[in-house]
């Protein structure tokens, strides 16, 4: 027997008419749109109809199963959409937003190295959980070791979320306010973790580069040693060093 549905906070509340019309069609609609780069509530539906299941007004299993098909499916379309369409945009409006071939190059190298943590979790991010998969596909990340980081990315998502749902239940107001406030640290210490990032690549560049420029410099000097005793031992007739007899 199902239990009343318990006071919603915001933005839950205001979803809660489509999800009792639509029920599980809301969920995949919604979920499909977030994660393929068009804004959509995505994540609160997941979280209300988490609440729903909770109360009985839905299956918890059929709600975990139709968010992570819809998370994986759109993520696939976003990688698709990137690396099919992703360079000729970036060529054609880069420079509008600052976005130059060299900054391309670094985020190719970016991706190259640390894609799959990107993709794994991106999605619980606001703005990368929507962009994620164009920027894989765009920065040319190959589908196979995509697609992987794409699965585990969407069950940890799916399921921590649809988790704190269930469990919250009659207490979905308090928690949910909660988590929105954790939320935001979670960005900042993303931007925090790349931006260490950056900077520790940047810092190796620069050791690399006066490494390099060191050892031209002891080079250049061995060189220039050799070829002064070679010429001490010539002598100064120019010749091998060794006397002629008359």
């Amino acid at each position: 027997m199902s239990e009343p549905a318990p006071a919603l906070p915001g933005a839950l509340a205001g979803l809660a008419p489509l999800l009792d019309q639509y029920g599980y069609q809301a969920v995949a609609l919604f979920v499909l749109l977030d994660n393929c780069g068009i804004p959509a509530p995505g994540q609160t539906i997941l979280v209300l109809a988490a609440v729903y299941a909770g109360a009985g007004h839905l299956s918890f299993t059929a709600v975990v199963a139709i968010a992570f098909a819809a998370a994986v499916v759109s993520n696939s379309l976003g990688h698709l959409i990137g690396s099919t369409g992703g360079r000729a945009f970036v060529h054609r409006w880069g420079p509008y937003v600052l976005l130059t071939p060299a900054r391309m190059e670094r985020a190719d190298g970016f991706f190259a190295r640390h894609g799959g943590k990107v993709v794994t979790v991106a999605r619980f991010v606001d703005g990368l959980r929507q962009t994620n998969g164009i920027i894989a596909g765009t920065t040319e990340m190959p589908w196979r070791r995509f697609q992987p980081f794409n699965v585990l990315g969407a069950a940890l998502w799916v399921g921590v979320w649809s988790a704190f749902g269930y469990l919250a239940g009659a207490n979905i107001g308090a928690v949910y306010r909660t988590a929105v406030r954790y939320q935001l640290w979670l960005l900042v210490a993303v931007v925090v973790l790349c931006a260490a990032v950056a900077v520790r690549h940047l810092l190796r560049r620069r050791r690399g580069h006066g490494r390099d420029d060191d050892g031209g410099g002891e080079g250049a000097r061995r060189s220039e040693r050799r070829n002064r005793g070679e010429n001490e031992g010539r002598g100064p007739a120019g010749g091998d060093g060794r006397r002629s007899t008359p």
